[in-house]
């Protein structure tokens, strides 16, 4: 497993026959737990034996055996999403039934697998934690200020004018924090001081979350 937490890229999917049944996975990164529901409602396939998911997004997740054997379908699918370091992502394991029973054993491998080798097979990108930052400028700054910080990767979330200047909420990478508030104090020499306002970082990948098919 990576030390860098890891999300998707795109949509991924795997299909592979196990004893006469056809496991489909479909993979998605998400942001929220009502993206990740709307991604399983969507690609759920009605007419399939189970439709089994899991999904992680930071500190949430949840998973469905949809009829399997309690904690052979959705458990092996968030233990591999957890096991390749990915977060932020939906997985869905279809399974239409050919005629042979498959066991608790051969269950948990046939899922877990089948949403592995999906995860696998997946183009990745980084997670980088983010943090917000707020200041108040002066209008002979506003300029300067908004045409160098993109040097830093810093994006103007929230501008908001006053009767002075204007207050700006500014959302960067964590990691670069202090670097963005020294550069403000040299832009506005002292004028302006960032204050940090997010209690935690929070995490993003550069690419958008996917929508439901």
């Amino acid at each position: 497993m990576s030390d860098t937490l890891q999300t998707l890229a795109g949509r991924s999917q795997y299909e592979q026959e196990i004893k006469k049944s056809r496991f489909l996975a479909l993979a998605a990164p998400v942001a929220t737990p009502e993206e990740a529901l709307a991604f399983v409602q969507a690609s759920s396939d009605p007419t399939a034996t189970h439709n089994c998911w899991a999904y992680r997004i930071g500190q949430a997740y949840r998973f469905n055996d949809d009829g399997e054997v309690t904690g052979t379908g959705g458990r092996p699918i968030l233990q591999a999403i957890e096991g390749q370091g990915i977060d932020q992502a939906v997985v869905l394991v279809t399974r239409w039934y050919g005629g042979t029973k498959l066991g608790v054993g051969g269950l948990v491998r046939a899922y877990g697998g089948t949403a592995a080798e999906c995860l696998r097979q997946a183009e990745r990108v980084p997670i980088i934690a983010m943090a917000t930052l707020a200041l108040r400028c002066d209008f002979a700054d506003l300029a300067l200020l908004k045409a160098r910080l993109p040097e830093l990767d810093v994006t103007v979330e929230q501008e908001t004018f006053h009767a002075d200047g204007a207050d700006l909420q500014l959302r960067l990478p964590a990691a670069r924090v202090d670097e963005a508030r020294e550069r403000i104090g040299d832009i506005t020499r002292g004028r302006s001081v960032a204050q940090r306002t997010d209690e935690s970082a929070t995490l993003t990948a550069s690419p958008p979350p996917a929508s439901p098919p």
